[in-house]
């Protein structure tokens, strides 16, 4: 896909524009990290040449400012909630945040658990904490939150609340997913800072919407079809407009509350440093775009992504008809439609061909492979194997992997593990090709390829098996089905 978007110029711009917010507010920042800091991979579909891991990268720009603070609703520990890209739980991705900002030389100053209640769960988690030397502090509910402004600003609100020992400039708030109670953590923690005579100021990062883009532009639909399963929807921030004359885009949850904001920062810091929701925040993002027709085209096939992906999800029951009728609404805004993913019409035309599901891949340099099903293969597995063999300049007839291989696989599969299906998944067959590897240069070759496969687009006439589904999302290829079973 073709570069739109300037991820060191990002970087820099983005690391430079949080300094001068510490600044600004005498040299302590509690900053609000909403969306995925490490892994966001809805940004990088969305902006082409944004890298996963570049709010990560900007943030060891500052890494000794810098001070981790994660927080974690205490309730979504007692109910196991999952985030759903990864398919880890809330508390389990706590543990793996902390392992990645370590490795990094991020410092980790504590976990706060909010909402705090003393069930057996959220106890155990704070005890395995504690265990690994993470200081943990507890946050409660507050009746009233966040409209009730005399009660939060009081010994009874934000007053009960542990306070947070924090020893560096910038105090970076994030957590699990939404929910996770990182504005309040930082709302609490201005407030015993004042009543210490600390000064300190709050800021918010969020990707999306990007506020200098359009309204209706695609990246900012595309955050609105990201979050099609919630009420959040982009709107202009009245107050900025009011404020400055000048169009901005925010959502709706934003601009509510920012009223009560606007009170909580007057009865704590005297008065009220930002005149919009949009002054609170410091993103950079759509300053650092470099070709926009690029970013809107890929923005365009996100939101049709995430259509064919909640249209599964609705077979599957997992979502509502709402959402489709909304995400059907913003390809429209957006001027698509799910025939403009161009790897879907192969996918269906080899499918009727064969009469079976069928599988296609849409290649770095714009190439469509595809993959039928066969008596050995599965349509996926068949794919990558016809992708790997391109990608190395194999010749399509050749046979990567043994028999001698092959034939032990598939009487485990058959004889020990009771599948009636002696057909290779894309796990099974790629460790297959890997233990041909060792003896056979063109199986060699064909592994190679496997990097080149990130980012590449394929689509599935059938809802992939959960095997097949983790597979390419480890390939880092983005994935789309027909939203029906295989026959």
């Amino acid at each position: 896909m073709k570069q739109g978007f300037d991820n060191q110029k990002y970087i820099s711009m983005q690391s430079a524009h949080i300094r001068e917010r510490i600044d600004a507010f005498g040299g302590k920042l509690y900053l609000e990290f909403g969306g995925k800091l490490y892994d966001d991979y809805h940004a990088a579909r969305t902006l082409p040449g944004f890298q996963p891991d570049s709010k990560l990268q900007m943030l060891l720009q500052l890494k000794d400012q810098v001070e981790m603070v994660i927080a974690i609703n205490a309730d979504d520990i007692e109910k196991n909630k999952v985030r759903g890209d990864l398919g880890i739980t809330y508390d389990r991705d706590v543990i793996r945040l902390i392992g990645i900002f370590r490795d990094f030389g991020l410092y980790v100053g504590s976990v706060v658990l909010t909402r705090y209640n003393e069930l057996p769960m959220t106890k155990a988690f704070q005890d395995r904490l504690e265990g690994m030397g993470i200081p943990v502090y507890h946050h409660y509910e507050i009746d009233g939150y966040p409209y009730d402004v005399t009660k939060i600003i009081s010994d009874e609100g934000l007053g009960k609340n542990d306070f947070i020992q924090t020893s560096r400039q910038l105090v970076v708030v994030t957590g699990p997913g939404p929910g996770s109670g990182k504005m309040a953590t930082c709302l609490s923690q201005l407030y015993h800072e004042y009543k210490r005579g600390n000064q300190a100021g709050y800021a918010k990062f969020e990707t999306f919407p990007v506020w200098n883009l359009p309204l209706n532009h695609p990246v900012n639909l595309a955050y609105e079809a990201a979050t099609s399963d919630l009420d959040d929807v982009n709107m202009i921030d009245p107050f900025h407009l009011e404020a400055y004359g000048e169009m901005t885009v925010n959502y709706n949850r934003d601009v509510e509350a920012f009223p009560v904001l606007q009170t909580i920062f007057e009865q704590i810091l005297g008065h009220c440093p930002y005149k919009s929701p949009t002054d609170m925040g410091v993103n950079m993002a759509g300053s650092c775009i470099i070709d926009d027709e690029a970013v809107r085209y890929a923005a365009r096939q996100e939101i049709i992504r995430r259509y064919y992906s909640a249209m599964c999800d609705r077979k599957q029951g997992k979502a509502e008809e709402s959402q489709i009728l909304k995400l059907k609404m913003l390809m429209k805004k957006a001027n698509t439609t799910p025939e403009d993913r161009r790897v879907v019409a192969p996918a269906l035309e080899r499918a009727e061909q064969t009469g079976k599901p069928a599988a296609a891949m849409e290649l770095p340099d714009g190439r469509i492979v595809t993959g039928k099903t066969s008596p050995l293969l599965g349509a996926s597995a068949a794919l990558l194997l016809n992708v790997l063999k391109v990608l190395a300049g194999i010749d399509k007839s050749m046979n990567l992997i043994s028999p001698m291989v092959l034939d032990p696989i598939q009487h485990l599969k058959v004889n020990h593990f009771g599948n009636r299906n002696p057909r290779l998944h894309t796990d099974e067959v790629l460790l297959a090709l890997s233990i041909c590897a060792a003896t056979n240069p063109m199986a060699e070759r064909a592994m190679e390829q496997l990097p080149k496969l990130r980012d590449c687009q394929v689509h599935s006439s059938v809802i992939l098996s959960p095997v097949d589904e983790k597979v390419f999302k480890r390939l880092g290829v983005n994935l789309t089905c027909q939203p029906q079973y295989k026959a």
